[in-house]
């Protein structure tokens, strides 16, 4: 199950990898990882900000 979701972050952020490295270089697939961390932590964020808003406060 964890191995799905890894891979589902990696096909996501192999386009977006692709913008700034060709994908015959080298370096792709470390580039790659770090886009995929960051996209870790950006889910993690913003699961973390809709658990943390106040639902009872007025508006």
């Amino acid at each position: 199950m964890l191995g799905w979701f890894v891979r589902l972050l990696f096909a996501i952020a192999a386009p977006i990898t692709a913008l700034f490295v060709a994908r015959d270089a080298l370096n792709f697939g470390l580039i790659q990882t770090i886009v995929t961390m960051l996209l870790v932590t950006a889910l993690v964020w913003l699961i973390a900000a809709y658990t943390g808003r106040d639902r009872q406060a007025p508006r």
